[in-house]
This record gives C-alpha cells, structure tokens and sequence, in this order.
C-alpha cells in the first residue's frame, strides 16, 4: 500500500487525550501519507465528550495551520464526526456544518432517543445496561428485553440519518454491538438482526457514503472484534458499499491500532480497494 491513511482521529479538542499535533507528529513517524481529522461533535450543541460550540473556530484554525506547517511531510485534512440525534442534529456539508467549510464528514449514531428518554450505546456496560432495562424491559426485568425494539431503533436511527444527512463516512456502522458481547441484549444470528443489516445496507448503498472498518474498540481494549462484523461487511461489499480503515484513534499510539487486522478482513471479503474522501482510493 502506498497510501497509509486515517480519516478518523480525535484529539484534545472533543474527548480524545493527544493535541492535534502530537496526531501529526505520530502518523508520520508511523508512515502515514494522509491524516483527518474528525472532532466528535453535535453542532449547534455540545456535551462533555464534543467539542464546546465556542472552540469550533479555534479547532478550525489549528488544523489549518497544521495542514501548512506540515505540507511537505503529510496531507492533513478537516473534518468532523457529526452525530445523528433525532430531532436536534445532523450530519450535513450543506447545512449546519458549512461554515466550516470541511473537507470530509463522518455520520455517526450514537444516541437512540427513546419515547421516554435517550442514552447512548457506546455508555460504560453498567449505564448501557441500566438504560437498556429503563426503557427495553418489563419493570428492569433483564429477562424480558424486546431485544428486537433495541436493535430496530439503533438502526432505524442510522437509516434516518443516511437519508438525511449529507456526509462522506459512516462511522462504526454497527455500534449497538459494543457492550452486547458483555451484556448479551440480543442475537446478531437472528432473523430479526439480519433483517435490520439488510435494510441499512440498502440505505448505505443508496447514500453513496463510504464505509469506515473501525479498529477503535479493539484499541482501547472494549471488544475485541472490528465495526462492522464480518456478516455485515460481506452484505455491504456484495452491494458494491466501498470501505476505508479508520483506527477512531483517542490517543496518537493508536492511530494505527489493528490496521493489520481489519486489512485482513477487508481481502478475506473481497475488496480489493481502500476508498477516502480527498485522498481517492488505493488497491490493497
């Protein structure tokens, strides 16, 4: 590969716990030729974990200037991950985020906004359990999860968004599965998980985005298995779905975490070529 790139990469401005230019420094050390960034964020609001509305500009700025400090040693590019919330936000180049003037954008779910309530599924397990048995039980009755109702509003969720959003990547496509290797509230073999795969898939396709292979979880020791499974990546490559690797690094050492893995995945599917917004695609 003549191209090592990573289009998703948090730094101190949102949660992340390396600047934005120790992120540069580290990926050329580590060979990489292209580098976006990607602030967690829900613009027009913020939250603990994105970026305050009031350093939007000052993020900005500082990508820019290190887009030309570092010109002659790596391609450095602006971009946001913008999360879907149902009613409030909005992952769109046209709208809200256009001010900007980003380079690339990453559409992401992480909150499902229930009737009664809203909570999001990359939570520590015990608050994603807790919300799980709030709003998907019988009285916080573990036994009677509507397994089927948590799965279908995740994606449900993500669908919306790919319909209305106006972005280059969809970020970590199945994310529901995070804490459900620990927690166990559904069954990616059932009929019913398959069925939501199937018509995100669809959607996927019809939106034209790329498709992150994520090694994040891996990263920081969550779960030990890449977004999207190995069943939904194969769906999306049979739909002609291009895919990127993106390490969704919160830290500079990780910016190529498991690379070598989600590599190896993306062949044993099939694909034969790496897709990113600005930088165009390489065979692998």
């Amino acid at each position: 590969m003549s191209l090592k790139a990573n289009f998703h990469t948090h730094t101190t401005f949102c949660d992340g716990h390396s600047t934005a230019e120790e992120m540069v420094k580290t990926a050329i050390e580590k060979g990489f030729t292209s580098l976006g960034f990607s602030s967690h964020s829900m613009f027009p609001f913020s939250s603990s974990w994105h970026i305050p509305v009031k350093n939007f500009e000052a993020y900005c700025e500082e990508i820019h200037r290190l887009k030309t400090a570092y010109k002659n040693k790596i391609n450095i590019y602006l971009g946001f991950e913008a999360d879907y919330i149902r009613g409030f936000t909005c992952p769109d180049k046209d709208g809200d985020y256009k001010k900007f003037n980003p380079d690339f954008l990453i559409g992401s779910v992480h909150y499902i906004m229930h009737d009664n309530g809203h909570f999001t599924v990359d939570d520590s397990a015990d608050n994603v359990r807790a919300a799980v048995a709030k709003y998907y039980t019988k009285d916080g009755d573990w036994s009677t999860i509507d397994s089927r109702r948590l799965v279908h509003d995740y994606f449900e969720t993500e669908r919306e968004m790919l319909k209305n959003g106006n972005f280059n990547i969809l970020g970590h496509a199945d994310l529901i599965r995070l804490r459900n290797t620990v927690l166990h509230y559904c069954d990616e073999k059932e009929g019913y998980y398959k069925d939501e795969l199937a018509l995100t898939g669809k959607e996927i396709a019809k939106a034209g985005v790329i498709v992150e292979i994520n090694t994040g979880a891996i990263a920081r020791g969550n779960m030990d298995e890449l977004y999207p499974s190995e069943y939904f990546l194969d769906l999306l490559h049979e739909r002609g779905v291009p895919v990127c690797i993106n390490s969704d690094a919160h830290d500079a050492k990780n910016l190529d975490a498991a690379f070598d893995r989600a590599l190896a995945m993306a062949k044993k599917i099939g694909y034969r070529e790496l897709t990113y917004p600005c930088a165009g695609s390489i065979e692998i």
